[in-house]
């Protein structure tokens, strides 16, 4: 029997793993998480990513906002075009055009769901929405019964519940409800609640409004104060049958409730929570490097569960009892969540087959297209390298979809003179259509800035570097180096990625990346 935050017992619930309760995992990466600032994918990515969050056994994948622009419409239809094992979402405010455009979206999804939301906390009536309590709920109540008329799964969030007043919370949910909501979303939208109020307020709602055993509670609390995977822990005690997450914890501002951390404290602390989700953790690991890569946005290393020192010892005192009894100082092995046991696997003279049985368990699904041309790049690399890892394998595969952008420019050759007190020098080679377009540059901090300057006056667009970061792959002197940038043009922020043995390549790859990925928003 657990306790609730307060202190009183919550509802008894047996022991048997047959009666455990089933929690509902709702990601929402490619929606909330995706509004990280940096972070936003490609179709290509988010294909990769819905494919991978449906194999990891995530019940709801909430795949974009389709009003929101053509590229989010055509990636939630094609995710529901092509995804199968996990219902597909989409997010759409209180009005017939989102709606509509949710439901055009998803409707090819065997499993379909359109979440609608509409705020309702005093501060966002008065200030945001110039909104009456009454006309929230004729709006709220409106929205619910367009979607219903679409699919018989529709999701209402009244946005800010966490600041709603009490009363009023529990009349606009009682009113979706009549109107056809079979979810019913709580979110802490601004990371505000704690354990114990959200406790409550799931409780109150159990408790006071009549038709809530017609609808699933759920929970979608951000991190602004540190609390997001506690409150939604909490809430779950109090009844939530949904948890709305994101891997890695990706989101706006501090981020969302981290879908790793939730299942792994639901899954370790069963004795206290007794309950289970679909998930299967062993893909968690490579499901958050996958999203890593994607993204951009680099996991802490004392992350827990997928940071790489979450099973990681220093201590003679700790290693001391690790040999003597693993459970001394681990909670979880870490098998349980992916942390795979050794690194080198392939070499020069593996096939296809042991390349995509590779892919696949470090989280990534291949057309055979794509890996063909994986494969074909990997051959080259195990012709400069002895010992292929895999960091390199996951640098190669991350290239050629982070590369699925038209390629309006592409890198036909370079070189570069640099040393110290001298200027550096740089010929660059840029392919663009069937013209070949070679700059020469004598100038900068460095070869880097060298061919910054370069590219920039071959292709003609202007980048401003917020961010740059190059990482080694893998061990050793002959590592692929792996440049992830960040560039502002025109005010808004784009994300470049290359690979290369050779950190000055990578560099221009990275470049030309983000100029296509540029170029490709504007058409």
């Amino acid at each position: 029997m657990s306790q609730s935050p307060e202190g009183n017992e919550a509802a008894e619930t047996p022991s048997n793993s047959s009666d455990s309760r089933m929690i509902r995992i709702f990601d929402t990466t490619l929606r909330d998480g995706e509004q990280s600032p940096g972070a936003s994918m490609n179709l290509v990515e988010k294909l990769e990513v819905a494919q991978a969050l449906a194999d990891l056994g995530v019940d709801i994948i909430e795949a974009g906002f389709p009003i929101a622009s053509p590229g989010d419409f055509e990636a939630v239809k094609q995710i529901a075009q092509t995804v199968r094992g996990s219902t597909i979402c989409g997010l759409a405010r209180c009005n017939d055009k989102d709606i509509d455009a949710a439901w055009e979206a998803v409707k090819y999804a065997p499993q379909a769901r359109i979440h609608v939301f509409l705020a309702t906390s005093a501060i966002h009536r008065e200030f945001k929405l110039r909104m009456t309590t009454d006309e929230i709920v004729e709006r709220a109540v409106a929205g619910v019964r367009r979607a219903a008329n679409y699919c018989d799964d529709v999701e209402f969030s009244p946005e800010d519940a966490c600041r709603t007043e009490h009363d009023f919370l529990c009349r606009v949910v009682e009113a979706a409800i009549d109107a056809g909501a079979t979810t019913i979303n709580v979110p802490d939208t601004v990371g505000y609640t704690n354990p114990k109020e959200i406790f409550n307020v799931f409780r109150m709602l159990r408790e006071r409004v009549p038709n809530m055993d017609k609808a699933v509670l759920s929970t979608h609390c951000h991190d602004d104060l540190g609390m997001a995977v506690a409150n939604s822990l909490a809430a779950v005690e109090a009844g939530a049958g949904q948890i709305e997450c994101t891997i890695n914890g990706i989101g706006e501002r501090a981020g969302n409730a981290a879908l790793e951390e939730v299942v792994m404290a639901l899954k370790t602390r069963r004795d206290f929570y007794q309950c289970d989700t679909r998930i299967d953790t062993k893909r968690l690991v490579p499901v958050s490097r996958l999203v890593s890569k994607m993204t951009g946005i680099q996991v802490q290393r004392n992350k827990a569960i997928v940071g790489r020192n979450a099973f990681a010892h220093e201590s003679g005192i700790h290693q001391d009892g690790m040999l003597k009894e693993r459970s001394t100082y681990e909670i979880m092995s870490p098998d349980d969540v992916g942390v795979a046991k050794t690194d080198l696997v392939l070499g020069k003279h593996s096939g296809r087959a042991a390349l995509a049985d590779r892919a696949k368990t470090l989280g990534y699904t291949l057309t055979s297209e794509q890996l063909q041309t994986v494969f074909d790049q990997f051959k080259r690399l195990a012709d400069k390298k002895k010992d292929i890892y895999d960091g390199d394998i996951v640098a190669l595969i991350q290239q050629q979809i982070s590369g699925s952008v038209a390629q309006e420019w592409t890198l036909v050759d370079y070189e570069v003179t640099s040393g110290t007190g001298r200027t550096p020098h740089v010929r660059v080679t840029l392919q663009h259509g069937d013209r070949e377009i070679t700059e020469e540059v004598e100038q900068g901090d460095g070869p880097i800035d060298a061919a910054f300057w370069a590219v920039e006056k071959i292709t003609g667009i202007e980048l401003v570097c917020k961010d740059f970061r190059v990482r080694s792959a893998t061990l050793g002197r002959d590592a692929i180096g792996e440049v992830n940038l960040e560039v502002e043009h025109k005010g808004k922020s784009h994300r470049g990625v290359g690979a290369s043995t050779d950190s000055v390549e990578s560099t221009i790859l990275a470049m030309l990346n983000a100029i296509n990925r540029i170029i490709a928003k504007q058409k």
